[in-house]
């Protein structure tokens, strides 16, 4: 219900009964921390992870019955109606997920010819068959020897000899992409076929190769490179060759891969590069009871949910950003360094602070180390996103600029290297991507093999909007920066403010990277602008208020649809989500908007949706890890930004209340 179109009493009621949905939510919020003081949803992705894991034990011989029959069961619990697996919920069907699970299930023991799987192959084949899936799905077909090598895109080892100013070198991937290119060259070099005792020919469409891209193009140029790489591949394989420069690559190779496990046993913290370093480092000849193979396969325990005889397995985990969304919540709900969770919130992220160097030092090798990772165990990529919110929650909690007991000398200490950190990691226009600066080399993206996923980083909406928050933030603390350190800050400021500006849709909107969409880029975007001292009138906050409130959904949430990355009609667009709804309402907030019947909708909904234990119900995938490739619900988002969301939002009412009142009492003293 509109606060403007309220009586004093039905105002008094709207505002009593959001409070009690605060509270309830805050309560559970609380009820789900860690006695060592972290928070950790779940983070859930789509059945190609559970498929892949369990073709991987089945190529190194270390499949159970148990596993097996566990892992099958939540795929099988997975599929649609129509024989189809998609990448988010209620998502359309998808080609390579759907042949992924297939073969799993057919490992498993399920018989072709059952309704579920007669089905799955009738999708699989119409939609292409595997002659159309992408590249990941055709090379682990090839590693059991139901896809030729020779017809994937060739993957060299010796790419790991280019140097950092060459293009197309390692470091002008993404990291994640990095860390999974230079492990699959290894394996391809090798080009093991592990035959499985059936094959896959009812996934066979028949379809001729596609045509090749004209010559002049990018694509097409690519294509003719891959022949001759393939040619080289060939020669490569020859014993004098293999003997000197395919043997260095390799081993050169390997090294970097071991250098770079992490104290988990894994490597990124993700499923792709772990999975791909297992095989690759098994290839060249570590035993399964070698003690790197050995933390690498025990670590995968770790990420494995098990629960009513189902097992899937968690592409990754997210304690410390999801720890740092909770004390932003804290904070924002009226809690402090006094109450003791989060006091212990406090201290475990403050030891998970990052201070040696990675991978990102190559583009910025005289930058110190600092800053925090998303995962327990990443020590080789800290990200600017989750080093901004660590910052952000350490000042929303009320950590000032001079602490002085311990815990927050320490924690004052972690960040500032953070925040220098951050500042060090700008990229050349202004903005900022998540793990590496500059990481901007279109040319990756057109290569033969890159047909799945982001592969490079470059700065982004969100991102940048979250560390010009957080710099504002730092501006505006009494004690926090002086002299030359504050004008420095307040030049990049200014400079995120512009790159935001020229990112801003011509609808007012901003694009999310890393979370469901639109509405996650304008949350983002608009309380970092009004951080940064842009007045809510200026036209830039005008036009996103209006995209807000032009997409509301008619019962007072918000939602949009993933397919909004790839069909401009879904942006704005879908079911109401508890963290959809919460990020536009902080958006509404930050513009002066609380009073307004927007935001006043907004916060009905959430009340309306709330469950009685505190939280709210959100099937629906609201985070991102490859635009139009691959989703992420977030367990912990449909609580902590509720939480947060209407913290500010019952705030600000009280402060227009006061407002107000105090105006009034002007009015009759005149």
């Amino acid at each position: 219900m509109p606060a403007r179109s309220l009586s004093p009493g039905g105002l008094e009621e709207h505002r009593s009964r959001v409070a009690g949905t605060l509270e309830r939510a805050r309560r559970h919020l609380l009820e789900l921390q860690s006695p060592q003081g972290w928070w950790k949803g779940e983070l859930e992705t789509n059945v190609t992870m559970d498929a892949e894991v369990l073709l991987m034990r089945e190529f190194l011989g270390i499949r159970t019955s148990e596993q097996t029959e566990e892992t099958a069961a939540w795929i099988r619990s997975q599929q649609r109606s129509d024989g189809s697996w998609a990448t988010f919920y209620e998502g359309p069907a998808d080609l390579s997920t759907t042949l992924e699970a297939y073969v799993a299930l057919k490992l498993a023991g399920d018989d072709p010819g059952e309704p579920h799987m007669l089905k799955a192959a009738a999708f699989v084949r119409e939609a292409g068959g595997v002659e159309r899936s992408r590249v990941f799905t055709r090379l682990w077909m090839a590693l059991f020897g139901l896809w030729s090598w020779d017809d994937l895109p060739a993957l060299p080892p010796e790419v790991i000899f280019l140097p950092p100013r060459v293009p197309l070198n390692i470091y002008d991937f993404a990291c994640w992409a990095r860390q999974t290119i230079v492990a699959l060259t290894v394996v391809a070099a090798h080009r093991p076929a592990r035959p499985l005792p059936f094959g896959i020919d009812e996934l066979r469409s028949g379809l001729p190769r596609l045509p090749p891209a004209p010559w002049r193009s990018v694509e097409g140029a690519f294509q003719l490179l891959d022949r001759v790489l393939h040619s080289y591949e060939a020669l490569a394989r020859r014993r004098l060759v293999r003997a000197t420069v395919r043997e260095a690559a390799l081993a050169a190779s390997e090294r970097w891969i071991i250098a770079r496990q992490e104290a988990d046993g894994g490597w990124g913290g993700i499923q792709p590069p772990w999975v791909y370093s297992i095989l690759a480092l098994h290839l060249q000849g570590y035993s399964l009871d070698h003690p790197v193979l050995e933390r690498a396969i025990a670590g995968l325990e770790g990420f494995t949910i098990r629960e009513d005889g189902l097992r899937r397995f968690e592409a990754c985990q997210s304690p410390v950003w999801d720890t740092a969304l909770a004390l932003v919540a804290l904070g924002d709900s009226g809690s402090s360094l006094a109450d003791e969770p989060v006091a212990r919130a406090l201290a475990w992220i403050v030891g998970e602070e990052i201070t040696r160097r990675g991978d990102w030092a190559v583009r910025r090798p005289h930058l110190a180390p600092g800053g925090w990772a998303f995962e327990f165990a990443n020590d080789n990529y800290p990200d600017v996103d989750d080093t901004a919110e660590v910052v952000l929650a350490m000042r929303r909690v009320g950590l000032g600029g001079q602490p002085v007991d311990a815990l927050g000398q320490a924690a004052s200490a972690a960040l500032q290297r953070g925040r220098r950190w951050v500042e060090g990691m700008v990229s050349s226009d202004g903005g900022w991507g998540a793990f590496d600066a500059d990481n901007t080399e279109e040319l990756c993206t057109r290569l033969p093999f890159c047909d799945f996923g982001a592969v490079i980083d470059p700065p982004s909406a969100d991102v940048t909007a979250h560390v010009v928050e957080m710099l504002a933030r730092e501006l505006a603390t009494p004690g926090a920066l002086d002299g030359p350190a504050r004008d420095a800050t307040r030049a990049l400021v200014a400079g995120g403010v512009r790159w935001l500006d020229a990112a801003q849709e011509p609808d007012g909107s901003w694009f999310g990277r890393w979370g469901a969409n639109y509405i996650y880029g304008t949350g983002a975007a608009v309380p970092a602008l009004i951080e940064a001292g842009v007045p809510a009138s200026d036209p830039r906050i005008r036009r996103a208020v209006a995209w807000l409130e032009s997409h509301q959904n008619p019962d007072g949430g918000f939602g949009e649809d993933l397919r909004s990355y790839v069909e401009r009609y879904w942006r704005g667009r879908g079911a109401s989500t508890a963290s959809q709804t919460a990020w536009a309402l902080l958006a509404l907030v930050a513009a002066g908007e609380a009073a307004g019947r927007c935001a006043g909708r907004a916060a009905g909904w959430l009340s309306e949706a709330q469950r009685a234990d505190g939280t709210w119900d959100e099937p629906w995938y609201t985070g991102t890890g490859f635009p139009g490739d691959f989703y992420i619900n977030y367990h912990l988002y449909r609580l902590v930004f509720p939480v947060s969301a209407l913290g500010r939002y019952l705030r600000a009412l009280e402060a227009n209340e006061q407002d107000s009142s105090l105006l009034r009492a002007e009015g009759r003293g005149a």
